[in-house]
């Protein structure tokens, strides 16, 4: 029989039942958590700054109470995230997925409730869960178990069984409708595929049928007329679309007006005259820009490559493919929610609701993505066992 200390880093000698708890710790990846750290400090103090108000309207910590206690809690569930051996997650794959299909079902009927045009969230209390959030983790885990058990072999059969996974979630969301989550679901699946032994001719084709299905999608009476011109102002920013135009705008002159040093913390006139709409959740990037300036939103930008680039080494030294899978789809889901939200502030990536990762309020988000880093840091832990 497998001593229990061969399963667990840290543990005592074969024999021995007892382990100390504190041990496997040490395997933690410090500089990921770390990096990590300064990004959600930074959040933080982005979230106060465009929320505090001005010197004309009382000041609203309520916001940050609430953010607080989102970051906090994502902190708690990413331990016990890390804590679980990550391999146990495979097991538990079709329950997890289960469970989110059935939740995004549950939101597009009469039990979720709208916030500006999407049904995606349960209103329960005070709170608002966004079930599209941890249905990231769970295609994740899902895809990783899959795409494990399959191997480097994927024939076309394959293939489609892989897709579904994500394609039931995906077509849920859209019902909402929520094209932004969409497009995250979409880079973490190509993400994925591309370390699976997925033949390039197949990946071609994916992009291809992507491509003519957003065109399908623009084109379809699915989306609300404001959630096209999001999704298209950025091209034209002049063609007459007032709000989202006017949004972008406001967005390049915030970043803009921050120059290379900022304007300083809580001294930006486009964040603390709440010009930005949205800005301390689909916007944050913006006060940043305004308020940091260049050097901020560098060092911002650093901090996140160092997180991608931990990431990356964690699945190189993964002991099994399930673990490689896992980092590489939290790592596609970070990238691409990094480069979409930043790209739109910026007027290169169409407007989307999808937030900055660790820096955006939003505790359905926040919450999902310290799991995502969970999944990773149990996998940099068990390297060895």
């Amino acid at each position: 029989m497998e001593s229990f200390a061969g399963r667990w880093p840290g543990t005592t000698r074969a024999g021995s039942m007892r382990r100390n708890p504190a041990a496997p710790w040490r395997h933690v990846d410090l500089l990921l958590l770390a990096s990590v750290g300064l990004i959600a400090l930074i959040g933080t103090l982005m979230v106060f700054s465009s929320t505090r108000g001005t010197g004309s309207a009382p000041t609203n910590t309520a916001i940050l109470e609430r953010h607080l206690a989102f970051v906090a809690t994502g902190i708690t569930v990413m331990a016990l995230t890390t804590m679980a051996d990550y391999r146990r997650f495979r097991d538990w794959a079709p329950l997890l997925y289960g469970a989110v299909c059935l939740l995004l079902l549950g939101v597009v009927s009469p039990f979720g409730t709208e916030v500006n045009g999407a049904q995606a969230w349960f209103q329960i209390g005070p709170v608002q869960v966004q079930p599209s959030e941890f249905s990231k983790i769970a295609v994740i885990i899902g895809l990783a178990s899959l795409g494990a058990h399959f191997g480097s072999d994927i024939d076309l059969r394959r293939l489609a069984i892989l897709l579904a996974v994500p394609g039931i979630p995906l077509a849920l969301i859209m019902l909402q409708p929520d094209p932004g989550t969409a497009m995250v679901f979409v880079a973490i699946t190509m993400g994925m595929l591309l370390v699976t032994g997925v033949r390039a001719k197949h990946i071609a084709g994916l992009t291809l049928v992507g491509l003519t299905a957003v065109v399908g999608l623009l084109s379809s009476g699915l989306l609300a007329d404001y959630q096209k011109d999001r999704l298209t102002v950025f091209l034209n920013p002049a063609a007459g679309l007032q709000a989202e135009a006017y949004n972008l705008n406001q967005s390049k002159i915030a970043i803009g007006s921050g120059g290379v040093l900022g304007k300083g913390l809580f001294n930006g006139t486009q964040t603390q005259l709440d010009i930005v709409p949205e800005q301390h959740t689909d916007f944050i990037f913006t006060a940043v820009g305004e308020e940091l300036g260049f050097l901020g939103a560098a060092t911002l930008l650093v901090l996140f490559a160092l997180v991608g680039w931990r990431i990356w080494r964690i699945a190189q030294l993964s002991r099994d493919q399930f673990g490689v899978l896992l980092c590489v789809g939290v790592l596609s889901m970070l990238a691409f929610q990094i480069f979409q939200n930043a790209g739109m502030t910026m007027g290169i990536m169409p407007i989307t609701g999808i937030p900055l990762p660790f820096v955006s309020y939003g505790g359905s988000s926040t919450i999902a993505l310290f799991a995502g880093l969970g999944l990773v840091q149990g996998v940099h832990m068990r390297r060895f066992t």
